[in-house]
């Protein structure tokens, strides 16, 4: 509450709250009233049904009071927590604060949990039942939204189980990939292709290395296309290339779709995809137990 370009911000959230839970017990304290006695009632002078009246009768005391009470609490609230623009309350609370106090609480009581195996080289980690338990639920937690529950996957997030690692499958890659995250970009070729024509012949060619039956007619056309304007990422094989996070093409293995329809819209439109970094999230001891999970889903 306190990134207000100007005071006039702060004071116009402020001032109407203020005013309004002002205005509240003005309202209620003025439908006081005492219960008249003697039988004799105001009514109202609305009538339905020829006979139904509306009696006029005060708040009940009760119920009065426990508007008071809220009342009261709305006050005492905002002077001691933020809420009336700028001011941050006299107790200091933040939700950052109280954050960073939680996840330092957390630290305390379960860091040394995590940190007993971080001495433990990735590959003896992932044969640990026990170490395994405790990466699945980390798993569970911070990966499973994009990979899936069982690590299969979904269109556009790769699937952990198969070997197939876009930037290399060694213990130590996948902990950095974890730790730093990747970003990945595959360029449009629509336009450099000259439309659609190119993209089929190129499509065609991207189809035939993994051994499925292609238009024949666009092959020549395709591989050369492919050489011109793809060679430079996949290699001129197709085999793709870890450190560009070029997938193999030949493998049948396919991140947005193997159908043809899919592999001519990623050639002629491009792909985008981000793997966030977990490193300063998560903290070191985290991201080793998880490499050493996920390199045990592999294999």
């Amino acid at each position: 509450m306190a990134d207000f370009v100007s005071q006039y911000w702060s004071w116009y959230i402020a001032i109407p709250s203020v005013l309004g839970i002002l205005g509240c017990g003005w309202l209620a304290m003025g439908n006081r009233g005492t219960k008249p006695t003697g039988g004799s009632v105001d009514k109202m002078p609305h009538i339905w049904d020829e006979d139904l009246q509306e009696y006029n009768n005060p708040l009940p005391a009760w119920w009065l009071n426990m508007f008071l009470i809220t009342i009261v609490w709305g006050l005492i609230y905002l002077v001691l927590y933020p809420g009336l623009g700028s001011f941050s309350g006299t107790l200091g609370w933040t939700s950052k604060g109280q954050y960073e106090a939680e996840m330092a609480q957390a630290a305390e009581s379960y860091g040394p949990l995590y940190a007993r195996y971080a001495a433990t080289d990735l590959e003896s980690l992932a044969k640990d039942p026990d170490a395994m338990r405790t990466a699945e639920r980390l798993y569970a937690s911070y990966c499973s939204t994009c990979h899936g529950s069982d690590a299969r996957g979904a269109t556009g997030f790769p699937n952990l189980r198969d070997g197939d690692w876009l930037w290399g499958g060694e213990p130590a890659i996948i902990k950095q990939t974890i730790a730093n995250g990747r970003f990945a970009v595959m360029p449009a070729w629509g336009v450099p292709l000259g439309g659609d024509e190119g993209v089929a012949d190129v499509a065609e060619y991207v189809i035939s290395l993994s051994g499925r039956e292609v238009d024949a007619a666009r092959l020549e056309s395709g591989q050369q296309k492919f050489a011109m304007f793809c060679g430079g990422c996949h290699g001129p094989t197709g085999t793709g290339n870890p450190i560009m996070g070029a997938p193999n093409l030949t493998d049948a293995t396919w991140l947005y779709g193997g159908s043809r329809g899919v592999i001519r819209k990623s050639i002629a439109s491009g792909r985008s995809g981000r793997m966030p970094a977990h490193g300063e999230f998560l903290g070191d001891d985290k991201v080793h137990l998880l490499a050493a999970y996920v390199l045990s889903l592999a294999k």
